[in-house]
């Protein structure tokens, strides 16, 4: 007897004989004959009865034929035979449509998903092609029942779903110091230790480009300051031999002289050691200067994927207080204030400040006035973010101001607003760590549903929380799941990322699975459209709304207690993302809106709002805005992000940026960054502030576009962005 049928997607579900009973009728109703229900009943128990526990929907269906064929109504096996070829035809059409869309490199959201990524280029097509058709397998053979209807019915998105297969993990806070001091081996090549700051800003290029092809996330180094000081003092070190080569005197003794800051002065005047000194001095400058300049042209040139994508790269700095230490903050400053090429902002890395009273935020602090220089390179180049050390869920107890390794006891994030810090595994710290995968929920969907089935609020709300649970459980589940498929990865799939880069993987050996290590990553539930789901249950959002605010935040607040929970159930570390949605702010609200219609206020736009962020479209000042998005960062332990949009050209105005960063201290906001008008010109790269600007003052070229930021890193061109980005994109008002 036939117990069980296996679907195309890999379910196992009960065999149901009324299902062929159905299907042989339909076919039977396109024939002159019409029906003959005991002859379809017959035929459907004949299939039951055959000695098997479980059969494919396809062996089903072939029986069926062989059953037809035999009977009198040999015309309904060709009806039947046609309607399955049709069938298996609409499947594979779509996938056909999608693959011509890229072939005819067509301005679409499919070709548009990853503004980092350029589809119509050869490489980039054939990453396209791959990541459609890798999505249909995932969707038919790894996702479970549920959650592939869960997945179907727009409830939940996993993300990176095209990279499921390859078991990859999303991201790493890069243990530098390891590659400095041992050198990298990955793979077919390897390097020596850095002697100097030329070879460790090199080394610090290679370790991202290389791990970004072993992972489908993003790259940061969690302490550039800390990882490339000691290598400014080597090259001073260098620069005095040279010093005592030239001069033929002895100035070894130098060597070890007290450097208060590393600043280029004029020799005029000086003489003997003095002079030795400041010529090294400025000899070392200079170098570390040329090495920022090479990091930051290679980070935006050397493309580490197909579709000339350059990595996703993060880097953190700003608490390292040291001559050396600020020397590297001061030069990587310096070199992102001048520019690329022609005067371009640099797209990457992306650039965390880490701001920390006692530190790098008041002018009493050491690095107060880098923490100045850093508004103004932000005022003009969109970078540095600003990370809030002083936030209450980003202190740490061990951290000591003594303590040379302080920053392994400090928050390190991705420049999109990825974190990982806690950790029930192990040690709480950023480094060698990352996120594994991560998934998020559509609660506008959940609320919209809500809405529809109870008129009344209360009753609404009580009926939105137990859809939000429901779809906790399968998020978590999901990620359960994901994370049971990736941990039978061996450790020479990866081979720079599990060589002492992730943390605790030196002690794997080649054909060691990585389950041992992994669970110092985290599992990561993100949600986006907090402000449409509060428009569905009460009417406003939680920028004009003081009800809704505390709604907001009870919503917000019981997702995080749940997803906590979750970390006990499944013992992994589980997190709570404020999703940094591109492509899905769009492709949720599509399909909702053919489910719901054209809602006002949820459903009437292209996108949704990014996760609990005010609508961009909202009139309010940057202290309104703080105020409310403030709170929401304490349970979004994953990575949350508070933008500002400033009007006219901020170059002149860096106090601007620093009321913002003000307003992230008063409101105990852990990262943010200031969005303002930054013209390019996509003939030769030229940028200005001008409003209104339609030619370019240095090439006369009419190719202008406007530098933007699209979900925590920057993009050189609109166009490459998706429909529901660009809508939103139109949207944007500035806060004053």
């Amino acid at each position: 007897m036939v117990k069980h049928v296996i679907k195309r997607d890999g379910r196992v579900v009960d065999f149901n004989n009324q299902k062929i009973v159905s299907a042989i009728l339909k076919a039977m109703d396109v024939t002159e004959s019409g029906q003959d229900i005991v002859l379809a009943a017959k035929i459907a128990d004949i299939i039951s009865k055959i000695d098997r526990d479980g059969m494919s929907v396809e062996e089903i269906q072939d029986c069926v034929e062989m059953e037809l064929m035999k009977s009198p109504r040999k015309e309904v096996a060709q009806k039947y035979i046609a309607y399955r070829n049709k069938r298996n035809i609409a499947r594979k059409a779509k996938t056909n449509e999608i693959f011509q869309t890229i072939i005819d490199a067509q301005v679409n959201d499919i070709t548009r998903e990853n503004a980092n990524m350029n589809a119509d280029t050869p490489a980039g097509m054939m990453m396209k092609f791959a990541s459609e058709a890798t999505k249909s397998y995932v969707d038919e053979c790894l996702l479970s029942g549920d959650v592939s209807s869960a997945v179907a019915n727009n409830y939940i998105h996993i993300h990176d779903k095209d990279y499921y297969p390859t078991k990859s993990l999303t991201c790493i806070q890069h243990p530098l110091d390891k590659i400095l001091e041992f050198g990298l081996k990955a793979g077919h090549g390897e390097s020596r230790p850095a002697k100097r700051i030329e070879t460790a800003s090199v080394l610090a290029c290679i370790s991202m480009e290389t791990v970004q092809n072993e992972m489908h996330g993003g790259q940061a180094i969690p302490a550039f300051d800390f990882y490339l000081a000691p290598f400014v003092r080597k090259t001073y070190e260098e620069e005095i031999d040279k010093v005592s080569a030239l001069t033929n005197t002895d100035y070894s003794e130098l060597k070890t002289a007290k450097i208060d800051d590393y600043l280029k002065r004029d020799l005029t005047g000086l003489q003997g050691k003095d002079r030795a000194i400041q010529h090294a001095v400025n000899q070392t400058v200079s170098r570390v200067h040329q090495s920022m300049e090479a990091f930051v042209h290679n980070m935006n040139t050397i493309h580490s994927r197909g579709g000339n994508q350059v990595v996703f790269s993060s880097i953190n700095y700003g608490t390292d207080t040291s001559a050396e230490g600020r020397c590297i903050i001061r030069e990587i400053l310096n070199t992102t204030y001048e520019g690329v090429g022609n005067g371009s902002t640099a797209i990457f890395p992306i650039q965390i400040w880490k701001k920390k009273r006692g530190v790098s935020y008041l002018p009493e602090d050491p690095n107060y006035d880098l923490y100045k220089f850093a508004c103004k390179v932000s005022a003009r180049r969109f970078f540095p973010n600003f990370l809030n050390l002083d936030a209450t869920y980003n202190q740490d107890d061990a951290w000591k101001p003594d303590d040379p390794k302080r920053y392994e006891h400090e928050v390190a994030t991705m420049g999109c607003r990825t974190r990982v810090y806690g950790n029930k595994f192990g040690p709480k710290t950023s480094i060698g760590r990352g996120n594994l995968s991560f998934t998020t929920i559509n609660i506008v969907k959940l609320a919209l549903e809500a809405m529809n089935e109870e008129p009344e609020k209360n009753a609404r709300i009580q009926k939105f929380f137990l859809k939000l649970d429901w779809a906790l459980e399968i998020a978590a589940k999901q990620l359960n799941e994901r994370y049971n498929f990736q941990k039978t990865a061996l450790k020479k799939q990866f081979p720079l990322l599990m060589n002492g880069l992730w943390l605790g993987s030196e002690k794997l050996d080649e054909n060691d699975p990585i389950e041992s290590v992994m669970n110092q990553g985290t599992l990561s539930i993100g949600f986006i459209g907090l402000a449409e789901c509060l428009i569905a249950l009460v009417g406003k959002h939680h920028g004009e709304s003081e009800e809704a605010q505390e709604l907001g935040l009870r919503i917000i607040s019981h997702m995080a207690e749940k997803i906590n929970g979750f970390a006990e159930t499944y013992q992994h570390n589980f997190t709570f993302l404020g999703t940094p949605a591109e492509g899905l702010a769009g492709r949720f609200t599509k399909r909702d809106k053919k489910t719901f219609g054209v809602i006002p206020g949820i459903t009437d736009k292209d996108y949704y709002t990014n996760s609990s962020h005010v609508p961009v479209y909202y009139h309010c000042t940057p202290e309104h805005k703080a105020k409310i998005e403030g709170p929401y960062h304490k349970y979004e332990n994953a990575g949350h992000i508070f933008y500002v949009e400033i009007d006219g050209d901020a170059t002149h105005n860096p106090e601007a940026i620093m009321q913002i960063v003000d307003l992230m201290d008063k409101y105990d906001i852990g990262y943010g960054s200031v969005n303002h008008n930054r013209n390019r010109c996509l003939d030769c790269g030229f940028e200005n502030a001008e409003n209104d600007l339609h030619e370019c003052p240095h090439c006369h070229g009419h190719h202008i576009d406007t530098l933007q930021r699209i979900t925590g890193y920057l993009v050189g061109t609109t166009n490459r962005w998706n429909s529901g980005k660009l809508a939103e994109l139109k949207d944007r008002i500035i806060h004053k």
